[in-house]
């Protein structure tokens, strides 16, 4: 395991220099330097010692998992035509039913529809990427255009209608996870 760069950013969420956490553990700033690069190793007493000033402890640092940010084409799961809509449902964050959001991207032909989902506790919030939409609240239709966006408490049976002649796009978020 690489610990350099899991210290260099402990280091620099405390705002400490190199110079400031060496000076805190007796330790040169040219060993700090090394550590951060990875072309040194640190004694467990030493890095117990650095974790210590840095707020932090030998098992909460190995514990901890970087999580990850950025998110491709190949980690993006994908359902066409769900239900007849007459499109595709893109999952943009794998696993993102263990998040407090999760972002769908909804491409739907003329005349397509989500399901109707049911009403749930939370918000929800989308954006038109092209095309032109009807977001269907209960017995309410509003309609949302190209670089309009809409929010939504779903306290009712909801869904997404293409309201236009073209295929539609629409980046729709949903917190808590419900799609």
């Amino acid at each position: 395991m690489k610990i350099g760069d899991k210290l260099r950013r402990l280091r620099l969420q405390r705002g400490l220099t190199q110079a400031e956490l060496a000076d805190r553990c007796e330790l040169s700033k040219s060993f700090i330097s090394l550590l951060e690069r990875d072309l040194t190793s640190p004694s467990l007493d030493t890095l117990s010692d650095l974790l210590e000033t840095l707020g932090s402890d030998l098992p909460t640092f190995f514990r901890e998992k970087d999580e990850r940010m950025v998110f491709g084409e190949e980690d993006i799961f994908v359902k066409e035509d769900p239900e007849g809509m007459k499109g595709m449902i893109k999952w943009l964050v794998p696993s993102a039913q263990k998040n407090q959001m999760e972002p769908i991207l909804v491409e739907m032909a003329p005349g397509g529809e989500t399901s109707e989902l049911g009403p749930h506790e939370g918000e929800e919030f989308g954006y038109v990427l092209s095309g032109a939409i009807k977001i269907v609240l209960g017995d309410r239709t509003e309609r949302a255009r190209k670089d309009e966006s809409f929010c939504i408490r779903p306290t009712a049976p909801h869904k997404l209608v293409n309201a236009g002649k073209g295929v539609c796009r629409v980046l729709w978020v949903s917190t808590p996870p419900s799609f």
